[in-house]
């Protein structure tokens, strides 16, 4: 008769289960290439693996930010590039308008027409969108067309100034692209601190020339009337009508008064009059139009010819300092793409430190886990056949 008892039964099973989990953990090890597969493989290395996980995951986030605003910032870039050689070909037509004394109307409308060609390719440029068919230069509005001409014919801006900012680290964010207000319509008039601007009504051929600053800190901003009493006698008043400053006038001298100073050119009248005021802004759209319509003007007469050339002069220190407005924004574009770059390389250092230290807690060793495995395999075989031959057993092989 063969005997048996459950407490054999029940321990000689749970051995085997035992070693069926040591190696079926094993197993799946070896499948799916890593050590820790739950919690309960090692719970101190699951919480850092958790935490490693965890930071991949906002690196490649963050990554991915950063390769949304190279890209807008690289095409910014390049339309800031196409906008700078537009205005140079703008200020060498409005140096070649300068020379009033050859050139015919017919001339003047020649080169009005190519600033009216290059005018409509910077609002090309204004108006270029990404990848993703947004503005660049719309402000948050990037589904809006920035820039179009309203009714009369004058640019109007329709973006807002809001600046997206995209988060490259867990620190840092990243201005993305410029509002295209803050690049187009705000713009320094004249030499950035103050411009000089003949009266529409004056009656002499006086051509406003060029302007400086002596000393910013003497300057007063302030509206200022310069008014010629004689020919060769001048009087500048401020807003109240008050004398600030008098003087002889020489043709060709400068004239100078609160730290400032410019030159005009040729014989005034009495009651002719400068304005002098502080530089405001200017967007490129309208003082491309105001050239183009300057230049499209015949000019019959000395008073007109010097009002023309005193446009001229003042279009060229607008043009120039567009150019530095534009070669500033570029700068800063540059700057941001190269703060992109290392930041990139930082976080691929840390990627790399991330993913070896991941690799120690996580990953299996292959050699060392196959010997486990075979090992357990052996450990469950032999239990299997010992189970199987002694639950065989009769008591006569007990007792013999």
């Amino acid at each position: 008769m063969r005997i048996s008892t459950s407490a054999f039964n029940a321990a000689a099973i749970s051995d085997m289960e035992q070693a069926q989990t040591t190696l079926s953990k094993t197993q799946n090890q070896l499948a799916t290439g890593k050590r820790v597969n739950s919690p309960a493989d090692d719970p101190v290395a699951a919480v850092k693996i958790q935490e490693y996980e965890r930071a991949k995951q906002e690196s490649t986030q963050f990554g991915q930010n950063a390769d949304a605003a190279r890209n807008r910032l690289s095409l910014e870039a390049q339309a800031l590039t196409d906008a700078t050689n537009v205005m140079q070909q703008i200020r060498e037509l409005t140096v070649s308008a300068a020379n009033s004394a050859t050139l015919t109307d017919v001339d003047r409308q020649s080169i009005a027409a190519q600033v009216d060609g290059l005018r409509q390719s910077m609002l090309d440029i204004a108006n270029r969108k990404d990848s993703n068919g947004e503005y660049l230069f719309a402000g948050f509005s990037s589904q809006t067309q920035p820039f179009a001409r309203n009714s009369s014919g004058s640019v109007q801006y329709a973006g807002d100034q809001g600046v997206r900012q995209l988060q490259i680290s867990s620190s840092q964010t990243m201005a993305d692209s410029d509002s295209g207000f803050g690049v187009f319509m705000n713009i320094q008039n004249g030499n950035g601190i103050f411009t000089v601007q003949p009266a529409p009504g004056n009656a002499g051929d006086v051509v406003v020339g060029t302007t400086a600053v002596l000393n910013q800190a003497a300057w007063v901003p302030g509206n200022y009337i310069l008014k010629f009493s004689t020919p060769s006698n001048y009087t500048i008043v401020d807003a109240s009508n008050a004398v600030v400053a008098t003087g002889t006038y020489t043709a060709g001298s400068a004239i100078s008064f609160n730290g400032v100073q410019f030159n005009l050119n040729g014989t005034p009248v009495a009651n002719d009059s400068f304005a002098i005021a502080p530089a405001g802004k200017q967007d490129v759209f309208s003082m491309l139009d105001a050239l183009s319509s300057a230049l499209s003007t015949p000019v019959t007469t000395a008073t007109q010819r010097a009002a023309l050339a005193s446009t001229i002069g003042m279009t060229l220190s607008q043009v120039d300092q567009t150019i530095d407005h534009l070669t500033t924004t570029s700068a800063s574009v540059g700057t941001r793409l190269n703060v992109l770059d290392t930041i990139d390389g930082a976080r691929s250092d840390a990627d790399l430190q991330r993913a070896t230290s991941l690799s120690r807690l996580q990953d299996v060793d292959y050699a060392t886990a196959i010997s486990n495995m075979n090992q357990q395999l052996v450990a469950l075989q032999a239990a299997q056949a010992s189970y199987a031959r002694i639950s065989q057993l009769s008591l006569f092989d007990y007792v013999s």
